[in-house]
């Protein structure tokens, strides 16, 4: 264990990821690095009422690189503190029988931490809920997937299913419609939008494995064109969700 690491917590770094941690009541904050230049942004930034957070810890950038994990671009603040409650599948089930309205994303063994980063910032700025991740084939939420999501981890759950096939039918028996992005499918702009929505993502390459596409409701696929005609997964997570907005 590092100099400084309080057992079962987790660093987060940048400046993005940072400032939405510390004004975020339901995360817990045990310490804050912040270098002579970034203190600035931590006393500027606005707390909820009554929310409460340690006194930062001023230190050189040489100091703070020691404390996190090698190599990482941490831009002179970073934030020790405990994970996020656990949200499952069953609450936004229940969620769901009182709101017609809502948008889940499920990445089908999408690994790479930026990917999923970048997809939780789009699934943010365009109004999704939740992420469903495969319990063992989806990446931690460490320090380099909080900031390339930007901030977006406090506020999109990411919810761990061993099955999901089985989570689709479970969405599907309450009225989920439930589609997967595969160049076998129709175009996305043909279709008629609907309230519960989920949308499946397969991993570059490979794309959605055949049980999962098999199960969901509909495939359909994004109209490109030209001489490159595929996206990268995060694109095309943004580009869909914007279609189905």
């Amino acid at each position: 264990m590092q100099k400084g690491q309080i057992k079962n917590t987790e660093w987060l770094w940048g400046t993005h990821a940072v400032i939405h941690a510390w004004q975020n009541p339901n995360r817990v904050i045990h310490s804050l690095l912040v270098t002579e230049k970034t203190e600035k942004i931590i006393n500027e930034c606005e707390l909820p009422s009554g929310l409460k957070r340690p006194k930062p810890d001023m230190v050189d950038r040489a100091t703070m690189s020691k404390r996190l994990p090698r190599d990482v671009v941490h831009q002179g603040i970073a934030v020790q503190c405990s994970p996020l409650e656990e949200t499952f599948l069953s609450d936004i089930i229940i969620k769901s029988k009182t709101n017609d309205n809502i948008t889940l994303v499920m990445l089908d063994q999408v690994t790479d931490p930026h990917n999923v980063g970048a997809i939780l910032r789009s699934a943010a700025a365009f109004g999704a809920s939740a992420i469903i991740v495969q319990s063992r084939h989806a990446p931690e939420i460490t320090g380099t997937l909080a900031k390339s999501a930007c901030g977006a981890v406090e506020h999109i759950p990411i919810m761990r299913e061993t099955n999901l096939s089985r989570a689709i039918e479970q969405l599907q028996d309450n009225f989920f419609n439930v589609i997967g992005l595969d160049e076998e499918g129709q175009y996305i702009n043909d279709i008629e939008k609907s309230g519960k929505t989920c949308l499946v993502m397969g991993a570059e390459g490979p794309g959605l494995r055949q049980k999962v596409k098999e199960t969901c409701t509909s495939l359909l696929r994004l109209p490109t064109d030209g001489p490159v005609p595929t996206l990268n997964v995060s694109n095309a997570a943004a580009v869909a969700l914007y279609s189905l907005k």
